[in-house]
């Protein structure tokens, strides 16, 4: 069980660093707790105006719209000035503000930028191979994180009532599914296809361990990717997908509920652990119970409150009031030996999200 008055040790820590953060755009915290600032167009930029919009709608309290609406601000006029520096991940980014903010307020402008964002995202799909690519400098590469942008056009499709969106992300699901996720369960990160025919080339480990290895925020961001379309779209294969998925994750862990960076590498016990890949699961998890019946939805409950409960009492720096992240041994890229046992903003934000959830909070912004 969660201790109680966690929902104020989070609006302690957040409301500390409005003061301290400003409209800066963190990635990471390292060992000095400071979090970092990144360009705009990094794709985790929209993770504190994020956790800003979260605290709003979970509380009323108009000090985070203020501050969340400085980050908007600085994050849509250099979408404006610089679209050529964001890729796929502009789902990460304006889901997380500008449709946020439009979402608690009808600020028309916001919607129209979240619009803009949406058509920015449909204009990188490609028609021969089904698939949104990724990045620029890989045009037939598709990573497992983009499930998570898709809800940016289902969004799109619904407030614009063009069905066109909503028609791409499920064919990008549908390719994912269909080369990305394995018979046990776990995901590759990369796939790589040839941009000019379609054709599927091969499977690449990207920041997993290996090519055939299980990445565990890669299989967190699928849980939770796979939930949402079908919550989306009401079809099942989603639904399944996503629970084969989070049944490999589960019986990964460790014995305290928070994965190692991938649960196949070897000599786990000597590899750091990825606290943002448990509060990503954590929040998928609650997605997947929502959707199923009586007698199954407590497996899933379960399992995302004993790693909720877990990162609060083992990983949280609630008796660190000079560190900025909330949640400590984060691991980002640990093949390119990037971000290694930090906080990270990710972390931070879908944390929160998962311990709003618990609170009653029913707002589905993914």
């Amino acid at each position: 069980m969660l201790k109680s008055g966690i929902k104020e040790l989070i609006q302690q820590k957040i409301i500390k660093n409005m003061n301290q953060i400003q409209d800066r755009l963190p990635h990471a915290a390292g060992k000095d707790g400071i979090f970092d600032d990144t360009k705009p167009s990094w794709w985790t930029s929209g993770f504190w105006p994020g956790i800003l919009w979260t605290l709003y709608d979970w509380t009323g309290e108009d000090g985070y719209k203020s501050k969340a609406e400085k980050c908007n601000q600085k994050l849509e006029q250099y979408f404006l000035h610089h679209p050529n520096e964001f890729d796929h991940d502009v789902g990460f980014q304006f889901l997380l503000s500008s449709v946020y903010r439009f979402e608690l307020t009808g600020d028309e402008e916001s919607k129209r930028l979240g619009l803009m964002a949406a058509n920015f995202l449909a204009g990188r799909f490609n028609p021969q191979g089904n698939f949104i690519k990724s990045w620029d400098r890989a045009p037939g590469w598709v990573i497992v994180d983009c499930l998570m942008n898709l809800s940016l056009l289902f969004w799109a499709s619904r407030v614009s009532e063009d069905p066109r969106f909503k028609h791409i992300a499920i064919r990008h699901a549908d390719t994912f599914l269909q080369h990305g996720v394995r018979g046990d369960g776990s995901t590759c990160h990369i796939l790589s296809f040839d941009a000019d025919t379609g054709e599927f080339i091969e499977a690449l480990g990207g920041q997993g361990f290996a090519p055939d290895s299980s990445w565990s925020r890669g299989n967190a961001w699928a849980i939770y990717g796979f939930s949402n379309m079908y919550r989306y779209t009401g079809d099942h294969k989603y639904l399944d997908a996503a629970k084969k998925i989070a049944h490999q994750f589960i019986t990964s862990l460790p014995d305290d509920d928070v994965p190692y960076w991938d649960h196949r590498v070897e000599c786990l016990g000597l590899e750091p652990r990825d606290s943002s890949a448990a509060a990503i699961a954590a929040s998928g998890l609650m997605e997947i119970a929502d959707h199923v019946p009586a007698n199954e939805k407590r497996i899933y409950l379960a399992a995302a409150n004993k790693i909720l409960q877990s990162l609060s009492e083992n990983y949280a720096t609630w008796n660190i009031p000079e560190h900025q992240g909330i949640l400590l041994h984060g691991t980002g890229n640990k093949p390119k030996g990037n971000f290694i046992d930090v906080s990270l903003i990710y972390g931070d934000y879908f944390f929160i999200e998962a311990i709003a959830k618990l609170d009653g909070r029913n707002r589905h912004i993914f």
